[in-house]
């Protein structure tokens, strides 16, 4: 048996994971070098499986398929196309550099990282599964790490009530999509959670009608859709740096990914017949999260609200089900992952030197911890979709496709885009600019070397991708073609 890449990408952080737990409690070292490592190898085979994808023949790649539970047609089978590769290259990107931010945990860190290891296994699995049965277990899998270390790294304040509410929308999203799925299945005939297979079940238009909004809005609770959404802010804020980046970098897509293979793809009639609500609600995702994101007083709380402003676009864009926006929403999925994880890492910076987060008691961080200061500000120059930023090449794409299927959709979201270059703005001046409160003179310091190797890494990805789109679009239209065809397209 030929060992897939994928399979290594998925075991490594897991076995990782498992080897840091049997970790006497005594050692603190280890399990930061190990997860750090962990994090590096993956990263590096994702570069790998992301170069050597060939676009000229498209399709799933890198396919491994093992037979787990025949009676039931339940199968190990994993592969990426165009839509997944650059999530699973997200996955990577944002494990490693979680890693990297989170060194300096003191308290249980044999738990802290082998959790972190068992969440990044969880996304990778999602990203990569061709088996319904399988997308839902790796799903479901992140529902205990994401608890915990909420529930005991998390702010002493909002940890318990932020824990609880993440994990209990979940597990009510999670149940309302399962029901969904077991329609699927047992209505397809077929005997098998193959979604390949699934693909062409043809389920009745009816069918999908019916059962497409439990598939797509289950799943979307984690991508924060509205009004399924509150979790998320107080979820990111409850939660340490590093599982903020996570939530909102990786998680989130986790949840649109699964709403757009399980949903949109497996259904297509349905969602061409729920498209207008999807508009709708995602709409409101993007002006009351800008919205609400310009009156907050709490530095992370404004980083969260626009996370779910922004993912507004992605369903926007899976909504539209044209060309220009199922590949907006794809670039977007992966360049809202890379900024928001580095607005929460400068968050996170930010609050380690400085003890708090409240935006009036800050000021002049820039003559501290400059660097941060200008990630802050490539960040912001991405959330507002600056040409020469990955933000603009995701999100000029998915207002070409609003505006072909609802033009009053792309005049409104443009209000959002209004209000997010307002919060952007106000909060680099008050946090970073104007007078350094004096009791940050002395006792404030310079962000560690790990931290601007994260956030120079982190910026290059976005410039990179911003100038040179070649590196990801014509990757995110391989996978739009498939997509495309089973909407009924050519």
């Amino acid at each position: 048996m030929q060992l897939s890449v994928l399979t290594l990408i998925i075991a490594l952080p897991l076995l990782t994971g498992i080897v840091i737990l049997l970790l006497p409690a005594s050692e603190k070292k280890a399990p930061r070098v190990l997860a750090l490592i962990s994090g590096l190898v993956t990263l590096l085979l994702s570069f790998w499986v992301y170069a050597t994808y060939d676009l000229a023949t498209g399709g799933y790649q890198f396919v491994q398929k093992l037979d787990w539970l025949p009676a039931l047609g339940i199968s190990y089978h994993v592969g990426v196309d165009g839509i997944s590769l650059p999530l699973v290259l997200l996955a990577g990107i944002v494990t490693t550099c979680g890693a990297g931010i989170s060194w300096h945990i003191e308290e249980r860190p044999k738990e802290f990282f082998s959790y972190l290891m068992f969440l990044s296994a969880s996304v990778f699995g999602v990203f990569c599964s061709l088996d319904l049965f399988m997308l839902f277990f790796f799903f479901e899998l992140a529902v205990f790490p994401k608890y915990l270390m909420i529930l005991i790294w998390g702010s002493p304040k909002t940890r318990e009530y932020g824990a609880m509410k993440l994990t209990l929308y979940l597990f009510l999203g999670s149940v309302v999509a399962l029901v969904g799925v077991l329609a699927m299945v047992f209505t397809s005939g077929l005997h098998t959670f193959d979604m390949l297979a699934l693909e062409k079940a043809g389920f009745s238009a009816d069918f999908q009608r019916l059962w497409f909004p439990f598939v797509f809005i289950g799943f979307a609770v984690l991508g924060g859709l509205f009004p399924f959404h509150s979790w998320a802010p107080d979820g990111h804020v409850a939660a340490p740096t590093a599982v903020s980046m996570m939530l909102a970098g990786v998680e989130m897509k986790v949840g649109a990914f699964a709403a757009l293979r399980a949903g949109i793809m497996l259904m297509p009639e349905g969602a061409k017949y729920w498209a207008y609500v999807i508009l709708a609600l995602a709409t409101v995702n993007v002006v009351y999260g800008a919205l609400i994101a310009l009156v907050q007083t709490d530095f992370k709380y404004v980083i969260g609200f626009s996370s779910v402003s922004h993912m507004g676009l992605v369903m926007i864009g899976f909504a539209t089900l044209n060309r220009e926006g199922l590949m907006g929403a794809g670039v977007q999925m992966f360049s809202h992952g890379v900024m928001t994880a580095l607005f929460f890492a400068i968050v996170g910076m930010v609050y380690d030197r400085t003890h708090t987060r409240e935006i009036s008691r800050l000021g002049g961080l820039i003559k501290k911890m400059p660097l941060a200061a200008i990630g802050f500000i490539i960040s912001g120059l991405v959330s507002m979709g600056m040409p020469g930023f990955s933000g603009f090449v995701a999100e000029f794409p998915i207002f070409m496709g609003t505006w072909q299927t609802a033009p009053l959709v792309a005049v409104v979201t443009v209000l959002g885009i209004i209000v997010t270059a307002g919060y952007i703005l106000l909060v680099l001046r008050r946090v970073f600019f104007g007078d350094l409160p004096e009791e940050y003179a002395s006792r404030t310091g310079d962000i560690s070397i790990l931290d601007k190797i994260t956030v120079g890494f982190l910026s290059l990805i976005m410039i990179a991708i911003g100038l040179f789109p070649a590196l990801m679009v014509p990757m995110v239209n391989s996978g739009v073609d498939h997509i495309l065809l089973l909407l009924g397209g050519r």
